[in-house]
């Protein structure tokens, strides 16, 4: 058995959880936030038989796509004055997804 760890965007969080439930797996969404942009994330804990680990890889893959986004830099406040926020593109979305071996898996 797999556990698979999937950090997605919040925007992608629920297509994801529909489409594991559509495909009869089970998940556990759990919020949480970025270090770098400081936004809203979801981790998706997802329980599978090793041999339905690429489905469920899959399913991240068609449901958490990367994209670009202008984000506004929060400058720190200097003396006198400030420096202005300059809008820097960067790329948001995709999965970063862990796949790690479950010694033991039980229900309660």
């Amino acid at each position: 058995m797999k556990l698979i760890i999937g950090i997605v965007n919040n925007d992608d969080a629920n297509h994801l959880l529909n489409e594991i439930t559509r495909a009869s797996f089970q998940a556990t969404k759990l919020s949480t936030s970025g270090g770098f942009l400081k936004t809203g994330n979801a981790t998706v804990l997802v329980g599978v038989e090793d041999e339905k680990t690429d489905d469920v890889i899959n399913i991240f893959k068609n449901c958490c796509s990367r994209r670009t986004q202008m984000v506004s830099t929060a400058p720190p406040f200097l003396g006198e004055g400030f420096i202005n926020a300059v809008p820097v593109e960067v790329t948001i979305g995709g999965a970063t997804l862990f796949v790690v071996d479950v010694e033991q898996f039980m229900k309660i």
